[in-house]
Order: structure tokens, then C-alpha cells, then sequence
């Protein structure tokens, strides 16, 4: 296998269990089409957001819709479960994030951008980026052994694509589809955000889809950003 057909190992790490499904999906697909295990890790177990559940219950609901969606890529969930809304990046939890990105073992990690709009999404940035190079730390000591590579990093788009220019593009047009069911499996986020903020999510995540396709000259694609920070820079294209 060439340097450039070789699997590879795909992380991608959201906020909220949904977070994923709108805003990397669609690429998540495309890699594992060509044979890149996928991993998902979600921070936070969503609690907060239902007007009809109580937490400890829409927790689960949450947890069991996440596991939904990532079987429709044959992905590993590793669902840390956070309090919704209340995540810090404070010693324990940088560990936590540390032994989660040396269990994963990626080569590319996809997460939030360090701007945007929710406290949750700019934490686990931060999060993600620190902890992807103290796992490469021989001396830190975490229960999975140090992954020696400090990986390629991708931010993904923010919601509604504000204050978010990309840099790459992937071309989600064969795999809209499979992103969108994977959305569909989070029933409870489809009646919160209608009935809570007047959004069709699903219609929401196709409008951002096609006018990143727009701007790439597909039907439908994802937009990203590159974390230009050494030595996380290569000269192989990454994203699929």
C-alpha cells in the first residue's frame, strides 16, 4: 500500500453529542470509505439540553443516541461525560484528555476552533491541542502507554460558518447523506434546538454544507482549518 492509500487512524473530538454530526461528518465518512479507522470522542454528555427530560435521564438518551451515530461509520464512541455547559480545562481534565488522545493513538485529530461561539467548543480546543502534545511526553504517566507522534490537527467549521474562513475543503456530496442520518439519531437535539431555538438542524447543516460547496465548487462539502503550529505541518494531504 503507498504512502498515500495507507489507513490511517482519524480522531475527532466535539463538545456535545451532536457536534460531530454537524460539523465534520460528512469527511468522517469519506475517511472511512477509504479505510481510516475512526474514532469519536464526545467531552460532554449533553444534559442540559431538552425542555422534557431531566438531566440524569436526557444524559442517557444522549449517550445512547451518540452510540447510534457512530455505529453508522463502525466508529469507536469514547464518551468522557462532562456536565453539559461546565467543562474546564483544569488539571484532571487535561489528564483525562491526555489518556483519551493516547488511547485513541490518531494520526489526525479533528475538533472545535478556538473561537467559537460556545464555552464548551472553545474548551475542548484548547484541551485537544495541549493534551495532543503532552501525549507525547514520555515522563507524563497515563494508564495507555505515550503516543509518540504529535499529530496533524484540523479545526472544523463553527456554527453557521461565522468568523470561520477555511483553508480545506472536502467534498462531502457522496456522503451528505450518511452525515445527515447520523444527525437524524439525535432525536432529542431535533425537538431541543426546534422548539428551543426555532432550527431545523438537519436543514441547518445542508444550508452550511452548500454553501461551503459553493465556495469550493462541489455540491456539498465541510471546511477546515489547519493548526499551523510545529510540528504538526506536513507536506501529505490528510483530509480525504
Amino acid at each position: 500500500m503507498s504512502h498515500e492509500q495507507r489507513s490511517r487512524r482519524v480522531l475527532a473530538v466535539g463538545a456535545h453529542p451532536d457536534d460531530i454530526e454537524i460539523l465534520c461528518a460528512g469527511t468522517l465518512a469519506r475517511c472511512r470509505e477509504r479505510g481510516d479507522e475512526i474514532v469519536i470522542c464526545v467531552a460532554t454528555n449533553g444534559n442540559m439540553g431538552s425542555m422534557t427530560h431531566q438531566p440524569a435521564e436526557l444524559a442517557a438518551i444522549r449517550e445512547s443516541e451518540a452510540r447510534a451515530s457512530a455505529a453508522h461509520l463502525d466508529a469507536e464512541l469514547i464518551w468522557l461525560g462532562y456536565p453539559d455547559e461546565f467543562l474546564y480545562p483544569d488539571h484532571e481534565t487535561r489528564m483525562r484528555f491526555v489518556e483519551m488522545i493516547r488511547h485513541a493513538r490518531p494520526d489526525m485529530i479533528l475538533t472545535h476552533t478556538p473561537n467559537d461561539y460556545h464555552q464548551d467548543h472553545r474548551a475542548v480546543s484548547e484541551l485537544v491541542f495541549v493534551s495532543s502534545f503532552i501525549g507525547a511526553v514520555p515522563h507524563v504517566e497515563t494508564p495507555s502507554p505515550v503516543h509518540p507522534r504529535i499529530c496533524p490537527l484540523f479545526y472544523f467549521d463553527t456554527l453557521a460558518g461565522i468568523d470561520f474562513l477555511p483553508t480545506e475543503y472536502v467534498d462531502v456530496t457522496s456522503t451528505l447523506e450518511t452525515k445527515l442520518a447520523m444527525l437524524q439519531c439525535h432525536k432529542s437535539q431535533l425537538e431541543w434546538l426546534g422548539d428551543y431555538n426555532g432550527i431545523d438542524i438537519v436543514e441547518f447543516a445542508t444550508t452550511v454544507a452548500r454553501f461551503r460547496g459553493l465556495q469550493s465548487g462541489v455540491t456539498y462539502a465541510e471546511g477546515f482549518r489547519r493548526a499551523d503550529a510545529w510540528p504538526r505541518v506536513t507536506t501529505e494531504r490528510l483530509l480525504p
